[in-house]
């Protein structure tokens, strides 16, 4: 096989591009009062500090009370503290005066990472409250899931923030 002189340049060029590092994606900040996270947390994300902030009409409905409504849970899990209100949730929406109505699960995040993986993580928040809907006896059908990551936080520190990591539970109507 024989290489042209003048082609030995382009297949350094080639070569030397094709070898390249690509630019790892930007992380959050770690924080050293913060909690080591998990596969499915970034840093900085508090699971006691986040939130399932259920509509005043949904709360009317099914006679949820203010404390009942507003909880924390873990973004890998529900916790079986919360599973009183899921319950009641489910049935209300199962047998109840919401009956054959949808409910709208909206996750968020705080403005800390990527936007991308903040879309995610939102996900995953509404995913999860979804799934311990589903063992509460909701039918899949009569939940919609969907993600607002970051694109409401309004926080600017860690008080803030918590706020900012939360899912909303909405009348689909």
């Amino acid at each position: 096989m024989r290489i042209q002189f003048w082609s030995l340049p382009a297949l350094a060029l080639v070569l030397s591009a094709c070898g390249s590092d690509a630019t790892p994606p930007a992380e959050a900040p770690p924080s050293s009062s913060e909690p080591p996270a998990s596969s499915s947390e970034k840093p900085g994300d508090d699971p006691t500090q986040s939130d399932i902030n259920i509509d005043d009409k949904i709360k009317k409905a099914c006679g949820l009370s203010d404390t009942e409504a507003h909880f924390a849970y873990n973004s890998s899990s529900v916790r079986a503290a919360d599973q009183a209100v899921i319950k009641k949730l489910a049935d209300c929406f199962a047998t109840g005066p919401l009956k054959g109505k949808t409910m709208g699960l909206v996750g968020h995040a705080d403005p800390r990472g990527e936007p991308e993986y903040n879309m995610v993580l939102g996900g995953k928040r509404a995913d999860n409250v979804a799934k311990a809907l589903s063992k509460a006896g909701l039918s899949n059908s009569q939940i919609s899931t969907t993600s607002r990551g970051e694109l409401d936080a309004t926080g600017s520190d860690e008080a803030s923030w918590s706020k900012d990591r939360s899912v909303d539970v909405h009348l689909v109507e």
